[in-house]
């Protein structure tokens, strides 16, 4: 089975098991790895932003005109940025390693 790499933002690496066909948000929450994903992978939000390690970026098909309108709104975006719920496993990517932001914006957060 595929493994890949959260990098907590202290920089503690974990490994994990990454079965194919699931996203990396799944991922993110089967491992108890707190990647919030505040839309349940419905792109409506940047929450399950990651940012990707250079090495896999180009392995990832191309982020959609959606994909790319929410990440205008995650914070601390990088050119490898990329929002977990769009990254689907596969034995390609097996080895991925990506980088927890330090924070998240959630926009779907009632303020009233």
């Amino acid at each position: 089975m595929p493994k890949m790499t959260f990098v907590h933002p202290d920089g503690r690496e974990q490994v994990v098991e990454a079965p194919n066909g699931i996203s990396v948000l799944e991922i993110a929450h089967k491992n108890e790895i707190p990647l919030e994903g505040a839309c349940e992978g419905s792109l409506a939000c940047s929450t399950c932003h990651v940012i990707v390690d250079p090495q896999y970026f180009d392995m990832l098909r191309e982020a959609s005109e959606d994909e790319e309108d929410m990440l205008d709104l995650a914070f601390g975006l990088t050119h490898t940025s990329r929002l977990g719920c769009q990254i689907i496993m596969s034995d390609e990517l097996d080895g991925l390693k990506v980088s927890l932001p330090s924070a998240t914006r959630n926009m779907m957060v009632d303020k009233g």
